[in-house]
């Protein structure tokens, strides 16, 4: 009981939706209606997304404070292997959530003379999973959705560049960046004052950026969840489309947004019938494949090893979604 409360009134903040569907319905507005559905739909997810995100910005900025690029380097010198792998997936968790502004930190590690391998497991954890998607999906879709979801993009980002490593893909990133060994990857040491400004810098900086994004994925997941038919969503998205998954990352690598422009869709879409491993496999594909972060990543290595790159991510997401398919009876 103490955990449903957890889970329904403080992450899910199912609260707030009682009180703003109190407030329309006292000035006028049939929230059993299409139009005022959409409206209270559109309120309380654009509020608890906001909330949830300055929360979460906020505690993982700070968190991030203590781990600039140069110490982050040194932590990953300690270790060799798929070990290596591992803690630089676990680092990914704790730095920003665009895969855009990962790439500048990828070119850094690089430059600075960590192997390719290291820095792509980095790469490819740092938009897949951090600690605000462990968050965000166990508000909307549970604890044990929320902790799968995340170890199996850790799992992604090991192996995958845990092959890219054992390829010797090295010669496939352009040469500038090796000549750019001597990058500043410095950073200040910093007060608790310090710290706690930038974490208010950077809560307020990524809000004003993800805003537009959030309102866009609220307004689709409003019409999805009030003006969509069911039946139509269940015969594109669900159990009788088996190529449900393939449709969701193809559709997700165009377009760019976050975690935070993606929950309300993936909601939705969950909502009206679509599979567990369909909406997750969308996620995913829109935070890590996006492709102004693709256009990024091909200034820093050659096509070879971007279509490599490419590939790992599509394979790792296209499993994660057919698994999450297969279980979601159990788990939900």
């Amino acid at each position: 009981m103490i955990w449903d409360f957890i889970q329904n009134q403080i992450m899910g903040m199912k609260w707030l939706a009682s009180l703003i569907g109190s407030a329309l319905t006292a000035i006028g507005v049939d929230v059993s209606s299409r139009w005022g559905g959409s409206l209270q739909f559109f309120i309380f997810d654009t509020l608890k997304i906001c909330l949830l995100l300055c929360i979460l910005i906020f505690i993982i900025s700070y968190i991030q404070s203590y781990f600039p690029p140069e110490r982050s380097k040194k932590i990953l010198g300690h270790f060799k292997g798929i070990w290596a792998n591992c803690i630089a997936a676990l680092l990914g968790t704790v730095t920003p959530f665009c895969s855009c502004s990962s790439i500048p930190l990828f070119i850094g590690f690089t430059s600075a003379g960590l192997p390719i391998g290291v820095t792509f497991s980095f790469l490819i954890s740092s938009p897949m999973v951090d600690l605000g998607s462990l968050v965000l999906l166990m508000s909307i879709f549970g604890a044990k959705v929320a902790v799968i979801y995340v170890a199996l993009g850790l799992i992604i980002a090991v192996l995958g560049g845990t092959l890219i490593e054992k390829l010797h893909m090295e010669k496939y990133v352009e040469s500038f960046i090796f000549s750019s060994g001597k990058t500043d990857l410095q950073a200040p040491s910093l007060s608790q004052k310090d710290r706690l400004v930038y974490a208010k810098d950077q809560m307020l900086g990524t809000l004003r950026k993800v805003l537009p994004y959030i309102l866009i994925g609220v307004g689709i997941g409003a019409v999805i969840h009030n003006w969509i038919p069911a039946d139509w969503v269940e015969s594109v998205l669900g159990q009788n489309n088996p190529f449900g998954v393939v449709l969701a990352v193809l559709i997700g690598i165009p377009m760019y947004a976050d975690i935070f422009g993606t929950i309300p869709v993936a909601e939705a879409l969950l909502a009206k019938g679509a599979l567990l491993g369909v909406v997750l496999s969308f996620m995913m594909a829109v935070t890590t494949l996006s492709l102004p972060s693709l256009v990024m990543l091909r200034k820093a290595v050659k096509p070879k090893l971007l279509a490599l790159f490419i590939g790992i991510c599509t394979a790792g997401i296209i499993a994660v979604g057919y698994l999450f398919n297969a279980i979601q009876k159990f788990i939900i």
